[in-house]
C-alpha cells in the first residue's frame, strides 16, 4: 500500500472513530464524560492531519504522518487511561469522577453531588466482549498511531545480492 493509501486508511479510521463517538452521543443518548471528549481531540486533530499530508502538505507527507502518530498514539494513551479509570485500576481526574461518600462529611459531599459533571469518567456506559469504548478506542487508536508510522517510514529498496 503505497504511503498515500496508508494516510487515507488512517484519516478514514480516525473519522470513523469521531463519527462512532457523536452516534453514540446523538442517535444512542449516551452522553461523554470529560475524558471521552478528551479522546475526540487526537481524531480530529489527525483527520485535518491527513487531508493536509494529502493535499497542501503532501511534500511534507511522512513528517505530517509522524505527527499524527504521536498525536494518534497520545489519543490511545487518553483511552488505556480512561478504560483503567472505568476499571477502577487507577484514579481519574477529581472533576469527573465519583467521590468515595464515606471520606466526605455530608456538607463536602452535597457540595461534590451539586459540583460534578452530568456523566462520571469511572463508569462504563457501553461494554462490547468486555471492553468499553474507552477500551476499543485506545485498541483502535494504537493500530491506527501503528499505520501512520508505516506511512512516516522512508520508502525502502531492496538489493538483491547475487550469489557468489
Amino acid at each position: 500500500m503505497s504511503v498515500y493509501g496508508r494516510i487515507l486508511l488512517a484519516g478514514l479510521g480516525s473519522l470513523a472513530l469521531l463519527l462512532g463517538a457523536f452516534g453514540f452521543q446523538h442517535l444512542g443518548a449516551l452522553m461523554p464524560c470529560p475524558m471521552c471528549i478528551w479522546q475526540r481531540w487526537p481524531h480530529a486533530i489527525a483527520v485535518v492531519l491527513s487531508i493536509g499530508a494529502m493535499t497542501l502538505l503532501w511534500r511534507f507527507r511522512r513528517p505530517v504522518a509522524a505527527v499524527a502518530a504521536v498525536v494518534v498514539a497520545s489519543g490511545a494513551g487518553i483511552g488505556f487511561f480512561h478504560a483503567g479509570v472505568e476499571q477502577r485500576w487507577w484514579q481519574g481526574p477529581s472533576s469527573c469522577t465519583a467521590p468515595d461518600p464515606s471520606a466526605l462529611s455530608t456538607d463536602e459531599l452535597l457540595a461534590q453531588i451539586q459540583n460534578a459533571p452530568a456523566v462520571a469518567c469511572d463508569e462504563i456506559a457501553w461494554e462490547f466482549l468486555g471492553l468499553s469504548m474507552a477500551g476499543w478506542n485506545a485498541l483502535i487508536s494504537l493500530g491506527l498511531a501503528l499505520l501512520w508510522v508505516f506511512a512516516a517510514l522512508p520508502k525502502t529498496t531492496t538489493r538483491h545480492i547475487a550469489p557468489t
